[in-house]
């Protein structure tokens, strides 16, 4: 499926386009717009973009990366990034991980979330994938609902450690 794509929503339609660089400082306020992103994410006045414009650069130049925004003509109003990943387990499965989805608050409730995934997921059939996957905080319990909702299953205990 070619981007951008109209996503019909209960009360209107929002266009689903790749990101542009322009775009780095909604997506940041975006990710940092929750009780999670807001210590991690965002500009709380001297810093400057630039770690995130060469996140940027390095997501858009690799084709197994799609980095998502949801645009109502008026504002972007959502993000997601959809990767690629390649590996040997089950008998050499590409995966879709579906990473740093946000909806707006005011834009929440609408379908737009439920509407990003249905193109991610048929995206990542179209692409071969086995299977599509995605981690998601263990505070985030409104977000485990959603993601019940669409048919994902609690089926792996994910770590991290921090670098």
């Amino acid at each position: 499926m070619s981007l951008p794509v109209q996503l019909p929503l209960r009360d209107s339609t929002v266009m689903l386009r790749e990101a542009v660089v322009d775009d780095v400082p909604a997506i940041v306020a975006l990710l940092a717009a929750d009780q999670l992103g807001a210590t991690r994410d965002g500009m709380t006045g001297n810093e400057d973009l630039q770690p995130y414009l060469h996140a940027f650069d390095a997501v858009n130049a690799d084709p197994a990366h799609l980095l998502l925004v949801a645009d109502d003509g008026e504002a972007l109003i959502a993000t997601m990034q959809l990767s690629l990943l390649p590996g040997l387990a089950r008998r050499g499965a590409l995966r879709a991980q579906i990473e740093a989805v946000r909806v707006g608050e005011d834009h929440r409730g609408r379908g737009l979330g439920a509407a990003m995934f249905e193109w991610a997921i048929a995206e990542a059939q179209r692409r071969g994938c086995a299977l599509v996957q995605l981690t998601t905080d263990r505070s985030r319990t409104d977000a485990h609902r959603f993601y019940a909702r669409l048919g994902f299953v609690a089926s792996h205990e994910g770590l991290k450690l921090h670098l």
